[in-house]
């Protein structure tokens, strides 16, 4: 069974905790602290498998996770780090945050491989606490938590060229003809079940072409698998429409493309925009009958819209080499590049918006020095590097989207006063 879709549940691995603890030499009545950091919490990475086609390991498991960093020990041991758990996917899986179904990462073109979910920083061992006040320290940091997500993957073939048409009109044995690949050839009344891919190689360059399985109406409210195929054309530079030209099933030819385009146009109006070709099938089928040739009326119908009219026969060949040949001719006329999805979800974001609590207060020594703290704080400056441009920035969206600028204001914070959050100071300016 072909997988092109799955959803499944990641996890990270969680910080392993600081320890606490205090030499015991002899000789040494009274030393210091010790404790070891934890060690860091394995990451969940996505990576391109030439070798795969399909998303089939992915549907009898649901849940994937990282390995949690083990605790610090004594004699400042640090924590071991936890795995890193690599998931392999076939080009062209796009990687979707489940519910909202916003892009978290295109496993396409340059991008082989990708961090998805990072695991948590080991939590710092009591042996950095020690000050001139206080050389006691019984507290060591807790590593950060673990990330979990539902995500939802989808296999979008990547193909120059994509075949579309009604079941039956012979799409797969033009693709069998023109290509290597080896599609199921029936005269099947419903459809392909799956995507077919093959490589041509013209004389003036190749390209890949993909073989969508049939539409039927209704497929872009997703009637019948009309989602399941649609998605599969997302990438493609150019279709081509394959019709019944000698309606040997009773089909129209010319009412099959409007509906056709249609569908792609309820779909997604970009792809139905893109560059097309119709090629006018099984005219090995048609006899002169003294009605008009249903090749002169697609021509009528369609070259003066732009879209060129090429007569073929799969089953014999007729005509194959010429529509080749245009496919190519209107590859070089549409842009090169590849169709990338953009990232539109980022995890580590997630932890702006989770309710975790904090709170405000004046330091009891200086008024103009106010301390913010809770869970929600502690975490965001542990997934924060606020040493680098884009992680201050991060950081400061964090303080607004969070309210808790407002609740500084609120607090009676004035110009120059001092925010103090976990051992960093800043000063505040509007």
């Amino acid at each position: 069974m072909f997988a092109d879709r799955a959803k499944i549940i990641i996890r990270s691995g969680k910080g392993g905790d600081g320890h606490v603890s205090f030499r015991r030499e002899l000789y040494v009545p009274n030393g210091g602290p010790d404790g070891g950091d934890g060690g860091r919490g394995g990451d969940v990475i996505f990576e391109v498998d030439e070798g795969q086609n399909t998303l089939g390991d992915y549907r009898h498991k649901r849940k994937f996770k990282a390995e949690d960093g083990e605790e610090g020990g004594k004699r400042r041991c640090h924590g071991g780090d936890g795995r890193d758990i690599v998931l392999k996917v076939p080009e062209g899986t796009v990687i979707m945050e489940a519910e909202s179904r916003k892009v978290i990462a295109d496993m396409s073109g340059d991008n082989k491989r990708q961090v998805v979910l990072k695991g948590g920083r080991g939590g710092k061992g009591n042996q950095h606490y020690a000050t001139a006040t206080m050389q006691v320290p019984k507290y060591a940091q807790p590593g950060q938590p673990a990330q979990e997500l539902e995500v939802l993957l989808e296999l979008k073939v990547i193909a120059d060229v994509g075949l579309v048409g009604f079941p039956n009109v012979g799409k797969s044995t033009f693709l069998s003809r023109v290509t290597n690949a080896q599609p199921k050839i029936a005269n099947y009344h419903f459809t392909t079940l799956s995507p077919n891919l093959g490589v041509v190689d013209t004389e003036n360059g190749g390209f890949v072409i993909a073989d969508i399985p049939g539409l039927i109406e209704g497929a872009s409210e997703g009637v019948g698998l009309g989602h399941e195929f649609l998605r599969h054309i997302e990438r493609t530079r150019v279709l081509v429409h394959i019709v019944d030209a000698a309606s040997t099933e009773g089909r129209d030819p010319v009412d099959d493309i409007y509906k056709i385009n249609k569908e792609l146009e309820a779909y997604n109006p970009e792809i139905a925009a893109r560059p097309q070709l119709i090629a006018a099938n099984k005219i090995d089928c048609i006899f002169e009958d003294g009605e008009e040739n249903p090749v002169d009326r697609l021509r009528a119908e369609f070259e003066p819209k732009g879209i060129k009219v090429y007569p073929v026969s799969a089953a014999t060949g007729q005509g194959i080499r010429e529509l080749l040949f245009g496919i190519r001719q209107l590859l070089d006329e549409s842009p090169a590049e590849r169709i990338v999805f953009e990232q539109e979800f980022f995890p580590e974001d997630v932890l702006i918006t989770e309710n975790l609590p904090y709170t405000v207060t004046k330091a009891e020594d200086d008024p103009h020095v106010f301390v913010v703290e809770g869970p929600k704080i502690e975490k965001m400056l542990g997934y924060t590097n606020l040493d680098s441009e884009k992680g201050f920035a991060f950081f400061q969206r964090f303080l607004k989207d969070g309210g808790i600028l407002d609740e500084l204001e609120n607090a009676g914070i004035e110009e120059g006063d001092t925010v103090r959050m976990y051992g960093f100071d800043f000063d505040y300016y509007k």
